[in-house]
């Protein structure tokens, strides 16, 4: 367990469109609290109608974090969203705020409250492809490789040592993450935080309608001026933003492949796939507890027995 003394988490997860954001803000607003994005795609500015921001109203009746703190061309990735999840948390907790965490990317939220897991960055195909470069090469091109992608680790491995080499190169490029980072991040032996973890859920068909109506407004708020001002601000259509489930679609209607109702329907469609993912990924998660999202007064009352518990 976490001291007492360690910051107290409210965390709120689920699929996308389920109504995180507005349950969020509604009981954040009632017991004092700030917000903490745990979405990939939020981190990232003038992405704001196809990443589903809350609306700067929104965010000026409660507080949000990590929105808007990377440039689309950033490679944002987990080891950089815990870093600055953790300076927010001490922040506001030094600020005596109640702290949420609200989002559906499951990794970010695991690996804060967890650590980034060992496992990560395991691809076969690419070891293989490193093993032949070896056998091309010699053991002495790929310890230069690693010293250029990864300075850190190289310095903690002999330069003869083909396997650990092998392994953090296959780490670094497959995650853009040091395997010394996942390393110390193993290492944690206690919960970072304590917390609370509550997932919010809803009838799977009613679920589908509120992704087809979102994917429909989205539009009718203008994502298609969106996305052809992020393409005339010169950013690339293949960077990972806008290769994201809304944007993907709309450059290819703005590219002349396929029909706005099209890309709707394909919108549709791949959030739906998403919707599917995150609800595998949470179930997963030993510690979570579930509500219907309607249930307000439930999750409000299992947050204030949470934070007199804790106190």
């Amino acid at each position: 367990m976490a001291e007492k003394s360690s910051p107290r988490l409210i965390i709120i997860a689920g699929p996308t469109a389920v109504g995180k954001t507005e349950l969020a803000i509604s009981i954040a607003k009632k017991i004092g609290g700030e917000i903490i994005s745990a979405d990939a795609m939020q981190v990232y500015r003038y992405l704001d109608i196809g990443t589903a921001k809350p609306l700067p109203e929104e965010r000026a009746i409660v507080p949000h974090h990590l929105i808007d703190v990377a440039d689309p061309r950033d490679d944002f990735n987990v080891a950089r969203f815990v870093k600055e999840a953790d300076k927010t948390i001490e922040k506001l907790w030094n600020e005596k705020k109640n702290i949420f965490v609200v989002g559906g990317t499951g990794l970010y939220i695991r690996a804060l409250i967890k650590g980034i897991f060992w496992g990560a960055g395991q691809n076969p195909t690419l070891r293989q492809h490193l093993k032949e470069l070896m056998e091309k090469e010699g053991t002495h091109s790929l310890f230069e490789l690693l010293k250029k992608e990864d300075p850190e680790a190289a310095k903690h491995i002999h330069p003869h040592d083909w396997v650990r080499i092998i392994r953090a190169l296959e780490v670094i490029l497959s995650t853009g993450i040091s395997i010394k980072t996942f390393q110390k991040a193993h290492g944690f032996k206690n919960k970072r935080y304590n917390y609370l973890f509550l997932g919010l859920n809803i009838q799977r068909e009613k679920l589908y309608k509120r992704i087809e109506k979102r994917c429909q407004d989205m539009v009718s708020r203008g994502l298609v001026e969106e996305t052809e001002c992020l393409l005339s601000m010169g950013y690339d259509p293949q960077l990972k933003p806008l290769q994201s489930l809304s944007y993907k679609h709309i450059i290819s209607y703005l590219e002349g492949k396929i029909s706005l109702d099209e890309a709707i329907h394909l919108m549709s469609r791949d959030t739906r796939h998403l919707a599917k993912r995150q609800w595998t990924w949470f179930n997963k998660e030993s510690d979570i507890q579930w509500y219907h999202v309607e249930d307000t007064e439930k999750i409000m009352g299992k947050i204030l027995d949470f934070i007199d518990r804790e106190l």
